[in-house]
């Protein structure tokens, strides 16, 4: 039995870094210490908890995440120090080393972190709790929204595929799942929440089922049935994934968003092979052609990483080409970042930082290009968006149906409600199209 007296009337700071599967973690470790009687702390107050949630996806990542730890440890002097997520677990011994550090939690723990934190006093040298990855099975559900008007609801946890390039399988374990009953109850407790829109996110969530016997398409024609929730996005879906039978039913559905997220990762089917990925360019151009088929409004965003081992100019030359001629609204362009123990390690050619930096700089005035072009045919047009909570005295923002970004004169009882809005010129800095709202 955990005694809750010794949270009570304490202060916490969250911090998270990376995909939002990790903020759907985080805001659940929130709720989690609110329950145990700990609120979140007010701008400028001092905390007694801070809980940093870490990405490892590139050396970068790990730099940020070093980063907020020191600078949470200066802000919040004297504060219980709980570090967690992909970093936390990969690397736990580095972690505990720094200075004010008290707790580290891996994959297996983060979800238990009322077991670990005891009485909240400070360790002369940090406690490190991880797990072996065979030993990382658990699927802790989570569904949340923290400070956001949308939900996230994490589906999956983990993956099999481990592409030459990443260590997410070795961070968070294999693939795994809670049951569609399960995923169906928390959508509904959204919806009693007041949660109109709920964004599925997952490490591989093509891969559901595995556990239960289940699959994605069940989730989706399941999940597609809860009254009260007005919008579900498919955060992100491997290609190889994505079937035919799942297009169509999201076209053919009035909650599920003509939205899609897909990592390509390199347009060069070579380069592909090297990463080790499941599918070719033919494969990635055919699904994206079936999307546009059956929903031509459809926005579609890709990633694509950059300077990986082995990507030779003329290779990089063959990914841009077929970039180029894909119709999709918005490239997500990552430079490659060697990780240790990958598989990736072993390939001979090494493309310089300076080079990464150019081919990055190309693909995302490309994505430039593509978005304008997207957004530009909806000038003019009405739109159902759903508004989002901003500061007062700045612009209210929110998304249509096919995610395109949208601006308004802030008006706080729009929050979280479908307005229909009239789609205007771009805003000063290009990042959404400003709009005139012409009813509720």
């Amino acid at each position: 039995m955990i005694d809750t007296t010794v949270f009570q009337d304490k202060t916490a700071v969250y911090y998270t870094l990376g995909c939002k599967l990790n903020f759907s973690e985080t805001s659940t470790i929130g709720k989690i210490l609110r329950e145990a009687g700990v609120r979140t702390a007010r701008k400028g107050e001092k905390a007694d908890i801070c809980v940093v949630n870490t990405c490892s996806v590139t050396e970068m990542a790990d730099k940020k995440c070093r980063q907020a730890i020191h600078r949470l440890v200066k802000q919040h002097p004297g504060a219980f120090m709980v570090v967690t997520g992909c970093y936390a677990q990969l690397k736990p011994g580095d972690v505990s080393k720094i200075e004010g550090v008290d707790l580290v939690l891996g994959a297996e723990q983060k979800g238990d972190l009322l077991h670990y934190l005891g009485n909240l006093q400070k360790h002369e040298e940090s406690e490190a709790h991880t797990s072996a990855l065979k030993d990382i099975h658990s699927f802790a559900p989570s569904c949340s929204r923290g400070d956001r008007t949308r939900f996230f609801l994490k589906v999956q946890d983990g993956c099999d595929y481990y592409c030459s390039y990443c260590t997410i399988p070795f961070a968070r374990g294999r693939s795994r799942n809670g049951t569609v009953a399960s995923m169906v109850e928390q959508a509904r407790a959204a919806a009693a929440e007041g949660g109109k829109e709920i964004v599925l996110t997952g490490v591989n969530i093509g891969d559901f089922g595995k556990s239960s016997g289940e699959t994605f398409f069940d989730l989706v024609k399941a999940l597609d049935q809860v009254e009260g929730i007005e919008r579900y996005r498919i955060s992100s879906i491997e290609p190889n994934l994505l079937t035919d039978e799942i297009i169509e039913f999201v076209a053919h559905s009035n909650r599920f968003m003509p939205h899609f997220h897909i990592p390509l990762q390199s347009g060069s089917d070579d380069v592909l092979a090297f990463m080790r990925r499941r599918y070719d360019t033919a494969l990635f151009a055919s699904k994206i052609r079936r999307i546009k088929e059956a929903m031509p409004d459809a926005f579609i965003g890709v990633d694509v990483i950059v300077g990986t081992r082995g990507e030779t100019e003329e290779f990089f030359e063959d990914a841009c080409r077929f970039i180029e001629g894909l119709d999709v609204s918005q490239l997500h362009v990552f430079s490659y970042s060697e990780r240790p123990g990958t598989q990736a390690l072993k390939i001979d050619h090494v493309v310089t930082p300076d080079e990464k930096h150019k081919r990055s700089q190309r693909l995302l005035a490309m994505s430039d290009e593509k978005t304008k072009t997207f957004y530009g045919r909806y000038l003019g047009q009405t739109m159902q968006v759903l508004m989002e909570k901003s500061k007062p005295g700045t612009p209210m923002h929110g998304f249509t149906a096919n995610y395109i970004r949208v601006e308004t004169e802030n008006d706080l009882s729009l929050d979280n409600q479908l307005v229909s809005v009239r789609l205007n010129e771009w805003n000063e800095d290009e990042t959404a199209l400003k709009g005139t709202i012409i009813s509720l």
